[in-house]
């Protein structure tokens, strides 16, 4: 299901796990769900008018089996070029592989065995690139190539699984699906001190919030 959240922000309900869709220069995708999640992708931007033909390009926050999944089945129809950050672009190109001496690399391996490739044009991203009006934020710790995108120009910030939702607050993403929770902690200090101000908080799990999620971010960093 899709819900219009903010001004051309549509949230894409898969379940337990958000993409998103956001009417920026060219219609752009925001992560992609599950293996299991393509009718509700589909689903999602049919209730946005978007067709999967017209999405212009996808912002991938990083590389796991719940944000990277329907990118593979939806590309008979998508042609767009995908965004993504070092480690985590090279896990999508298939020219790597996650490491075993890493529990979260671990948790990876185990859902690649049930994740397709995509054959998409992945391009790599430099932490600071504008892409559209938004600007990218290498936010490593929940993976090593994690991204955050900010638009100032939207009020718009894309979290990934830097952080979750509950009741309202944000969270820290937590040990187990973590490589690394200090640099977890450095990430959001770093983003609440570097990005613009926004209002609207995109999270991978739990509800977007849609005020003041710079004020809920720097909470956060205050804490870590």
């Amino acid at each position: 299901m899709g819900t219009e959240i903010a001004d051309g922000v549509w949230r894409l309900d898969c379940g337990g796990v958000n993409a998103y869709l956001v009417s920026d220069d060219v219609p752009t995708l925001v992560d992609a769900g599950t293996p299991w999640d393509e009718d509700a992708i589909r689903d999602g931007l049919d209730d946005a008018g978007v067709e999967v033909s017209e999405i212009g390009r996808v912002l991938l926050t990083h590389y796991d089996l719940d944000h990277v999944g329907t990118l593979a089945a939806l590309a008979p129809d998508l042609d767009a070029p995908v965004y993504a950050y070092g480690f985590d672009a090279q896990l999508l190109r298939g020219v790597r592989s996650p490491p075993l001496r890493n529990h979260k690399g671990l948790i990876q391996r185990l859902g690649g065995l049930v994740t397709d490739l995509p054959d998409l044009d992945v391009v790599g991203v430099r932490d600071g690139d504008a892409i559209g009006s938004f600007a990218a934020y290498h936010t490593p710790g929940h993976t090593p190539g994690h991204l955050a995108y900010v638009s100032e120009e939207l009020g718009v910030a894309l979290l990934g699984d830097l952080v979750s939702e509950s009741d309202g607050e944000l969270n820290e993403s937590g040990w187990i699906i973590s490589y690394d929770t200090a640099e977890v902690a450095a990430s959001v200090r770093s983003l609440a001190e570097r990005a613009p101000a926004f209002d609207v908080a995109c999270v991978g799990h739990g509800d977007p919030l849609t005020a003041d999620g710079d004020g809920e971010l720097r909470r956060l960093a205050a804490t870590l």
